[in-house]
């Protein structure tokens, strides 16, 4: 029954990842766009949660839709007062992911001290929810409610999204856009409009992980987006970038590898986990399990 919960806590912790790195992974394979900002996006949106929650008691859905509203809000200003205008102006695509990636960092810094000032950089969470954690016993093993919640949407968004991605129109044009954007432009693909739909769809998966993150362990802190954008990073590298079952296979590995350093350890290595598989890929796999050799964000 051991290695079951551990099967189950695993299975959570890879969902709340996958949740916050399918958005990220989607915009750098088909935008180009390292968002570094990502984290922020995921802290803020759940920061807003926690605003509203302290003045009117709200159930999971509600706090869940107010934080999606907010990542999806935010992370498109950034996209229009920021990314649009570095990617127009830069040089080359080169110089434009290098751009991006100062860009995004420096926009991070802004949620985060809006947050910390407000909560004196303590953590914040939902209490005042009327959200109540309910366990069953299904064959001896204790499942909460929540955790079947994030299991449900986690894995049925991550699959759902490859789907689309694969036989949708929108999808193919969204991919389109990885592959040549000047030809996907001449075949009538709007770039701007694609361009906002993918940035509002990451911000808003990034406040739906923030959110659920929070309920599931009770609270979180202005810092938190940057500890899990670095495992996310670290997933969609191993999975390769773009390739959404690749991440699903990263976010798996990512999560096992730090579940039994915390089963067979004191623990004290579980944040290590995420640059120790991130340096052996890229030493051994540079293009990532499902990803390609040539550089093709597809």
């Amino acid at each position: 029954m051991e290695v079951m919960s551990n099967v189950l806590n695993i299975a959570t912790l890879a969902s709340i990842y996958l949740l916050f790195a399918l958005g990220m992974s989607i915009v750098w394979g088909t935008m180009a766009i390292l968002n570094f900002a990502h984290g922020s996006i995921f802290m803020f949106a759940a920061f807003v949660g926690y605003l509203v929650v302290k003045q009117v008691a709200l159930p999971l859905v509600a706090v869940v839709v107010i934080a999606m509203a907010a990542g999806a809000l935010l992370s498109v200003l950034m996209q229009v007062a920021a990314f649009e205008p570095i990617m127009k102006k830069a040089k080359n695509a080169h110089a434009a992911e290098l751009q991006l990636v100062i860009g995004g960092i420096g926009l991070s810094a802004l949620p985060i001290f809006v947050a910390q000032r407000a909560t004196l950089s303590n953590p914040f969470g939902y209490l005042k929810s009327t959200f109540q954690t309910e366990y069953y016993d299904i064959g001896g093993l204790s499942i909460s409610n929540l955790e079947i919640i994030i299991l449900v949407v986690g894995w049925g968004l991550g699959i759902a999204t490859a789907i689309f991605l694969k036989r949708s129109r929108q999808g193919l044009a969204l991919r389109s856009l990885g592959v040549d954007p000047e030809v996907s432009s001449l075949m009538g693909v709007d770039r701007t409009r694609m361009a906002l739909s993918g940035m509002a769809f990451a911000g808003a998966l990034a406040g739906l992980a923030g959110a659920l993150t929070t309920f599931y362990l009770t609270s979180i802190t202005p810092e938190s987006g940057n500890y899990i954008l670095l495992k996310a990073f670290a997933a969609i590298i191993l999975g390769g970038v773009g390739s959404v079952v690749g991440l699903m296979i990263g976010v798996t590995v990512l999560a096992g590898a730090e579940t039994l350093v915390i089963v067979f350890s004191d623990g004290g290595w579980v944040n290590a986990v995420a640059f120790g598989i991130l340096f052996i890929i890229l030493v051994i796999r540079p293009q990532g399990v499902l990803g390609k050799k040539e550089v093709r964000r597809t």
